[in-house]
Order: C-alpha cells, then structure tokens, then sequence
C-alpha cells in the first residue's frame, strides 16, 4: 500500500472509531533504546487526527507515587472513540525497574501477573491493545549511539540513560522475552518492530494501528471465578439478626458518640502524620443509615483531610471509560481519608439485580473487585468495608416516614419502592458478594440498623478498630 493511501485509511479508520464511540484503543510501545519511538509517535501522531489523540509519556511525581500504583495508567486511559499512545508505559516501568534491580524476581512476577489482569479487563470494558516491541541488534544499536553522539546536530536526543541501556542490552532482551511471553494474550498480542529506517518502520506502526482500528471486536475476555465456599468467614444477611431489644437513650449515646470521635479523631491526625491513606466503603439496605453513619464520621475529622464521593448513576465521561475508572480516579493521596456512599459495589448488588449489567460483566467483576482492593492493601491503604442491613418491617417504617416529612421526602424515590420489591434477590446478591470478596485485610462488617444511635456507634467502632490496629502494626 503507498505511504498516501495507507495514510488516508488510517485516518478514515479513526475517525470511524470517533464517530462509533464504541471502544478505545490503546497503542503501547517499549523494547530497547534508540529504535525510534519518539520519532514514531510524532510522526503517527501528526499522520493521525490528533484531536482524538492522547500520548503519554512516563516521569511520575509525587502525585503518582502517593497512589496505589496502577492509578497513574488508569487516569490516563482514553475514552471511547480516542487513541491512547504510551511510551513504554506499564511494560517500560517493570522491564526497566528489573534490569535495575529495583524490582526483585519475584516482584517482578507479580507485576506481570498484575498486568496480565489489567489488560484482560481492559479488553472485557471494550479496550482493544496494540503492543510493540521495539528490536534492535546490540551492534547497531552501538553505532547508532556512537554517530548521534557524534553528530552536534542529533546528539540532544541521547538521554543519560541510553548508554545505561546499551551496557544492559542481554539482560533487557532476556527480560523482555519473559515479559512477552508472561504476558501474551489473544485480546492483547505482542508484534514486534525491527530497526530500520524510519519511514519504513512508521508504516509498519500505521499498518498495524489500522489492522487493529478495523478489525471486528474479540469474544469477552473469560476470567475464572473463585467458589462461593472460598471465604467461610464472611458474614451473611440471612444469618445475621438486625433486631435490637430496646433503642439505645440518648445520654448514653451522646457519652459514647463523643467518645468515638475523639478516638477517631486521634488516629486521623496520626494516620495522616504517617501519611497512610484510607479507604471507606460503605454499602446497605436503602434507608439504613448509611448518610448518617458517614456524617457522624466526617463530624470527627479536619476537612481538608476527607472527601466523601457518592456514588450514583455513572455520567457521560464514566460511562466512556473502563467501569472502574471512577473508582480508581477517585482514590485518596498518602495521608487522606475517601469515604465512598455506594462503592464499586454497585456492580454486584444493583447493577446485577436490576439488570443493568449484562451477567459476564458482574460474574467478572468479583474477581476485578478482589485485585483492585487488593493493590489498595499493598500500596499500604486501610481499607474498611461497612455493609448496613435493616430488617423489612424497620425498612418499610423509615420509608412511611420519609414520605410523611416534607423536608426528607426527597430521599424517597421510586427506584427505592422497586429495590423493596426485589428485597430477596437483593439479599442473595449482597450474601454472594460477603463471600466472593471477603479477604485478609478487606474484610467486611456487617452493621445492625434497626437502632440509629447504636448502629452509628458500630460503625464509627469498626472504623476505630481497624484504623487503632494499623497504627498499632509493627512497621
């Protein structure tokens, strides 16, 4: 195909894309030093409608490292009907980090395995990869250093670290055939690019860019799901006993409120001089208490210290993302506290009750749900996860009572009535999701709310717990 024509359908292929705005495409090139990549990505940058077009390339801040580690890639990803290029990207950190010894063996495996589940949810959320491998002979590279460093006119193009890449050339390509080959996938194949002149090379980038531009959408990405029996330690709703036999007075929970937030209050000042974050997630029955519980909380913390996202109906701009992008987007720097009214849970409670999410996407989501929590935990967040539950007959009360009072009748809506309806299959998917996602370090609690004033002092307890057992770990 001539260069004009190949030009000409690529551009016709993405702005199909744009106008379909049915899936994103994310363009990865990494491999060896001086084989061109930043010369390509200018080049297919300007052949593409750059309007459209995002290129990232990595030196992370201090913003990015007071996060758990993926959320520097997933703020970034491109929403549907945009091309997202990263300059070695994820795959550029791990091989170099090894090649360092920044990254020990097994870390190193691990992070392979990490990204191994990232792309498959990328491309189960309608994200296709092109990856490339850029290929270079160590004695070409060698001369290719040697004339651009000679050169006056070229030579501002070597980085410190080319020469550095040079002298690791064995044990950067011995790590990237293990890259490749650990993290090789049907929905996310490795091509590998030679070395040669850059107009050749641009047009094998182009070629493939519209290869994967054109072609038909692959079969959902298939991930394995964990038995129900995997967490017998779980709670469940239809053992547990939301009844209480006599209300709490109101001078013994004003004594023990102030009591609570002072202990809270404590460790968030504390927490925050450690520069840990923590992660709150509170999920329930409609008209639990959860916006109380969450008030009497944040009553005991600095304002600059928290925010508390509530969690609705995904806008446009989410909606063109992975699914959990807003999550990710929205997690806390070092030292502060997110508090999440309705979570990522959403997708196995209501989202899979009211069909709202076809069953792939929230038989999946258990086991994203799992690793998302779990890189909280080793980015060191705390992480606590508070399901309040009402019985039926104190649902129905608090609903008749909203309804009678016009300054609270607006929190009664006809979704709640219709989720009332769906009490059962609401407390089997919330039983199933106690199960699935229950694991050392995110565990759940479950909060007993018939009484207001002792359920806002269980959760304010719980929080206290798990912050006073953190701070009390060695370490």
């Amino acid at each position: 195909m001539a260069t004009h024509a190949l030009r000409a359908r690529l551009l016709e292929a993405q702005l199909d894309l744009v106008r379909r705005r049915e899936r994103a495409v994310v363009v990865l090139l990494t491999g060896h030093a001086v084989t061109h990549k930043g010369r390509l990505v200018n080049e297919l940058d300007h052949w593409l409608e750059n309007r459209h077009t995002e290129v990232h390339a990595f030196a992370p801040g201090s913003e990015e490292q007071e996060r758990p580690y993926w959320w520097r890639y997933w703020r970034r990803l491109p929403d549907r009907g945009r091309i997202g290029i990263f300059l070695h990207g994820w795959y550029g950190d791990a091989l170099f980090s090894r090649a360092e010894r920044r990254l020990s063996p097994g870390a190193f495996r691990d992070r392979l395995a990490e990204i191994r589940a990232f792309e498959a949810e990328l491309a189960a959320e309608g994200v296709d990869l092109l990856k490339l491998w850029m290929d270079i002979e160590r004695p070409v590279q060698r001369r290719r250093l040697q004339a651009l460093q000679a050169d006056p006119a070229r030579a501002w193009q070597l980085g410190p670290g080319d020469w550095r890449r040079h002298q690791q050339y064995g044990i950067i390509d011995a790590l990237g055939r293990e890259l490749r080959e650990a993290t090789a996938a049907e929905h996310a194949p490795w091509r590998r690019l030679a070395f040669r002149d850059p107009k050749p090379q641009l047009e094998r980038l182009a070629g493939l860019l519209h290869q994967t531009l054109v072609a038909p959408p692959g079969p959902p990405t298939a991930v394995a799901q964990a038995p129900v029996e995997a967490a017998p330690a779980a709670p469940s709703l239809h053992r547990a006993e939301p009844r209480v036999s006599a209300p709490m007075d109101k001078a013994s929970y004003a004594a023990e409120l102030a009591e609570a937030q002072g202990r809270l209050a404590r460790s968030a000042r504390e927490l925050s001089r450690r520069r840990i974050p923590v992660v709150l997630a509170f999920e329930g029955l409609d008209a639990a208490g959860k916006g109380g519980g969450i008030h009497r909380v944040t009553a005991a913390l600095d304002a600059r210290q928290y925010r508390v996202h509530r969690i609705a109906a995904p806008s446009d701009e989410e909606l063109a993302r992975p699914w959990a992008w807003r999550f990710w987007r929205r997690l806390p720097a070092d030292g502060r506290i997110a508090l999440f009214d309705r979570s990522w849970y959403g997708r196995v409670l209501v989202e899979r009750v009211e069909g709202l999410a076809p069953e792939a996407a929230w038989r999946r989501a258990y086991a994203e749900i799992r690793e998302f929590e779990r890189q909280l935990l080793a980015h060191g967040a705390v992480l606590g996860k508070l399901f309040l539950s009402i019985s039926q007959e104190e649902q129905l009360r608090r609903f008749e009572a909203r309804a009678a009072t016009p300054h609270k009748r607006h929190k009664l809506t006809d979704e709640d009535w219709r989720n009332r309806a769906r009490w059962e299959a609401y407390r089997g998917a919330i039983d199933e999701m106690f199960a699935r996602t229950q694991a050392p370090g995110a565990e759940w609690t479950l909060v007993a709310c018939n009484d207001k004033r002792a359920s806002r002092l269980a959760v304010l307890e719980a929080i206290n717990r798990r912050l006073e057992a953190r701070l009390a770990a060695p370490g």
